[in-house]
C-alpha cells in the first residue's frame, strides 16, 4: 500500500487552500508543522506560493473607483526545518506569513486610501513527544512564536498634489498546543492544534512633507486565535483521503486604531466587526507509483464580514503532485483556482461601496529533503 508517497505533495495543496484568496480575514499561510511526522533523522522542506487575485468595484461613493480591480498579487513563503533530537522527541524551526492584506485604490478622484498593505512574519519553533501504544503511536505538540508585523497605508489629502504616509511595525510572541494520533502503516493520523492570538501596540512615523509633518504614530489591533482539526487515512492500496476544519476567531478584530499626537488630524479609525470564520477542507490524493503521486482538494472558506467590509465567501479548487528524485530530494507542486464571493458595505463611512464576484489563482512550488 502506496500511502506514504502521497504525503509529500500534500503541503503543496494545504497552503494552496489556505492562502488563494484572503477570503477569511487577513489568512495567508500556515505554519509547516506537519514536517514533524516525518520519519528522517533531518528533514528540510520550503516552499512559496503565488496568489493573483482579480475583484473589481461596481459601486462607490468615488466615481474613479468605479470598475478598479482593488487587489494586488502576493506572495506567501514557507520554510521548515526538523530535528529528531532522539527517538521520541523532534522540533521544528518554522517561517512563514502567517497574515497579509494590500489593496490598491490608485486612480481615485476623492480624498482618501490610495495603497495600504501589511505582512505579518512568523518565526516559531515546535516540539512534539511521541509515545507508542499497541497500535499507532500518540503525540504530545507545543510550541512557540514570534510575529512581526508590518504596515504601509499612503493617503490622498489633496488629490494629485498632496499625499500622508503612515508607517507601523510591532512585534508579539504566542504559542502552539495540540496532540495527534497516527497509524503509520495505513497512513493514518488526526491532528487537533491550537494557535493563540497576538495583539499590537504598533509604532512609526506618519508624515505630509506638502505640509511639513512628521510626527510619531501609534497603532492597535488584534489578530485572532485559532483551532484545527486534521484527519487523513488510506482508503484503498495507493489512495488517501484527507480532510480539516478550522476555526479562526475573527471577532477580536473590531478596528485597526491609529493615533498621532502631535497631528491629530491624522488619527484614524477603520472598522471591521468581523465574526468569527471557519474552512473546511477536503480532498484525495493517489499515489502513481513509488515516486509519483497527486492529490485534488475543494475548500470553503467563509467570509467573515458583517457589513462593515468587503470580506465574502471564497470557494477553491487545488491540484496538487509530488515527485521524488533519485538524491533523497521530492520535488512538490500545485495550482490553485478561487472563485471570490461579490460583497456590499452597509454600515460605516464606505457604506454602500460593493465589488463584484471575482477569481483568484495561486502557483506554489516547493521542494523537500530527508537525511
Amino acid at each position: 500500500m502506496r500511502h506514504h508517497a502521497i504525503g509529500g505533495a500534500l503541503l503543496a495543496v494545504a497552503m494552496l487552500a489556505a492562502g488563494s484568496a484572503q477570503a477569511g480575514g487577513f489568512s495567508r499561510g500556515s505554519a509547516d508543522t506537519d514536517i514533524l511526522y516525518e520519519p528522517g533523522q533531518f528533514d528540510f522542506r520550503a516552499g512559496v506560493t503565488f496568489v493573483s487575485p482579480s475583484r473589481k468595484i461596481t459601486s462607490d461613493g468615488d466615481p474613479g473607483l468605479i470598475g478598479k480591480d482593488y487587489t494586488e498579487s502576493y506572495f506567501i513563503p514557507s520554510i521548515a526545518a526538523k530535528v529528531r533530537l532522539f527517538d521520541p522527541l523532534s522540533c521544528a524551526g518554522t517561517y512563514t506569513q502567517a497574515y497579509g492584506g494590500s489593496v490598491n485604490y490608485e486612480g481615485r478622484l476623492l480624498p482618501g486610501k490610495l495603497r495600504e498593505e501589511f505582512t505579518v512574519d512568523e518565526f516559531a519553533l515546535t516540539c512534539a513527544a511521541k509515545f507508542g501504544m499497541e497500535r499507532g503511536n500518540f503525540y504530545v505538540i507545543g510550541g512557540a512564536f514570534v510575529e512581526r508585523f508590518d504596515y504601509e497605508r499612503v493617503n490622498s489629502v489633496i488629490p494629485g498634489v498632496a499625499n500622508a504616509n503612515l508607517a507601523l511595525d510591532g512585534t508579539d510572541y504566542g504559542y502552539r498546543l495540540g496532540v495527534a494520533y497516527d497509524i503509520p502503516e495505513i497512513a493514518f493520523r488526526t491532528q487537533l492544534l491550537y494557535r493563540s492570538s497576538t495583539s499590537y501596540g504598533a509604532d512609526g512615523r506618519f508624515t505630509l512633507p506638502a505640509m511639513g509633518v512628521d510626527a510619531a504614530a501609534f497603532g492597535t489591533g488584534n489578530l485572532p486565535q485559532n483551532l484545527e482539526l486534521k484527519i487523513q487515512s488510506g482508503i484503498a492500496p495507493g489512495w488517501l483521503a484527507f480532510g480539516s476544519i478550522k476555526w479562526t476567531d475573527w471577532s477580536v478584530q473590531n478596528q485597526l486604531a491609529v493615533s498621532v499626537p502631535d497631528f491629530p488630524p491624522a488619527d484614524s479609525l477603520d472598522v471591521y466587526n468581523w465574526k468569527d470564520g471557519w474552512t473546511v477542507t477536503a480532498g484525495v490524493g493517489h499515489a502513481f507509483n513509488d515516486r509519483i503521486s497527486g492529490l485534488a482538494s475543494l475548500t470553503w472558506d467563509q467570509g467573515v464580514s458583517t457589513g462593515w467590509d468587503l470580506s465574502s465567501d471564497t470557494w477553491t479548487v487545488a491540484l496538487g503532485g509530488s515527485v521524488k528524485d533519485s538524491w533523497g530530494g521530492e520535488l512538490r507542486g500545485g495550482v490553485g483556482v478561487s472563485y471570490l464571493t461579490s460583497a456590499e458595505e452597509v454600515f460605516g463611512a464606505n457604506a454602500g461601496r460593493a465589488v463584484d464576484s471575482g477569481w483568484a489563482y495561486a502557483l506554489n512550488v516547493g521542494y523537500k529533503l530527508s537525511w
